[in-house]
């Protein structure tokens, strides 16, 4: 068993220490990076989603998933905003700390190590999630930030963005059967190996880009120490919540299960600083990300060892 953890867990620890060694020996710059998370984020991780919802199963355990998973996400991020006094003042934007997850730079990775070519049973849970992310965390988070709610700009976002569109191209044709008739063609077994071999660095990838964006600042620990907390008293009871609500519907599936606990345990959105003005908060938001990754992927080791039991 312990040889199998390992197997799981060193790759993820030695590429993410790769990634944080190539920002300290300067390997690549900005520029590179910023060309590695295009690479990621317009082909290989479109293609991980993409497959991951065209070969889903369509049932009304993903609608009782993404009804679940959707809820949860929208009271976390209220209850982050009745929770914005503990970490002041830097509250304005606990709210989007403590809510959601970091499904597609981070989730998938880590899931396709525990179930390799499983990928659909975490988009099951992702889906829900990412949703949520386009619609009520996004409106609420451009309203923090100072912008205006238009229903055509957040519409704007989704259709813009290759990772939303995938998503929602592979969900279409996976619910009208079209993925599961093409994958029994003479053809399928060529598009499987096209998508997958397009796929297979994602995972590596990620973990780079996010261990060169490791940073901590010494400062601001206090406060992101609390944010931290609260986002583990916030995400784990909600998730104790909707698990026994989801397992009191559908009989109980482990690696269903196991894609919950991992997702729940994800740090927040990497798109926080993107979509709203952060002036006087970058530090803070960035440090605490940073830090729930560094925690997620110790959580990890604990979550692998589970998946073996």
């Amino acid at each position: 068993m312990v040889l199998s953890i390992l197997q799981m867990v060193l790759p993820v620890l030695v590429t993410f220490g790769l990634g944080y060694l190539c920002k300290r020996k300067k390997v690549f710059g900005d520029q590179g990076l910023a060309g590695l998370k295009a690479v990621v984020g317009n082909i290989t991780l479109p293609a991980v989603l993409f497959f991951a919802f065209f070969t889903a199963e369509y049932s009304g355990r993903i609608a009782l998933l993404f009804a679940m998973v959707f809820i949860s996400c929208v009271l976390g991020l209220l209850l982050g905003f009745a929770l914005r006094r503990f970490v002041k003042p830097y509250g304005k934007f606990l709210p989007f700390l403590v809510t959601n997850f970091e499904g597609g730079m981070l989730g998938y990775a880590l899931f396709g190590l525990l179930y390799a070519g499983q990928t659909q049973i975490f988009a099951m849970v992702d889906i829900g999630q990412t949703f949520c992310a386009f619609t009520v965390f996004l409106a609420a988070l451009k309203a923090t930030g100072g912008e205006s709610v238009r229903v055509k700009a957040l519409a704007r976002n989704m259709a813009s963005n290759v990772v939303f569109l995938c998503i929602t191209l592979g969900a279409v044709l996976g619910a009208l059967g079209v993925g599961e008739w093409l994958l029994a063609t003479a053809a399928g077994a060529i598009i499987d190996d096209v998508i997958r071999f397009i796929a297979a660095p994602t995972s590596a990838l990620i973990l780079l880009i996010v261990g060169y964006e490791l940073s901590f600042q010494k400062a601001l620990l206090v406060p992101v120490a609390k944010t931290i907390a609260l986002r583990f008293l916030v995400m784990y009871t909600l998730l104790a919540v909707g698990a026994w609500l989801v397992f009191s519907i559908i009989p109980f599936e482990k690696p269903l299960f196991v894609a919950m606990l991992l997702a729940y345990s994800m740090p927040a959105p990497f798109i926080i600083p993107l979509y709203a003005d952060v002036t006087g908060h970058a530090e803070y938001i960035s440090t605490t990300l940073s830090v729930q990754t560094l925690l997620s992927i110790l959580l990890f080791i604990g979550i692998a060892a589970y998946s073996l039991v």
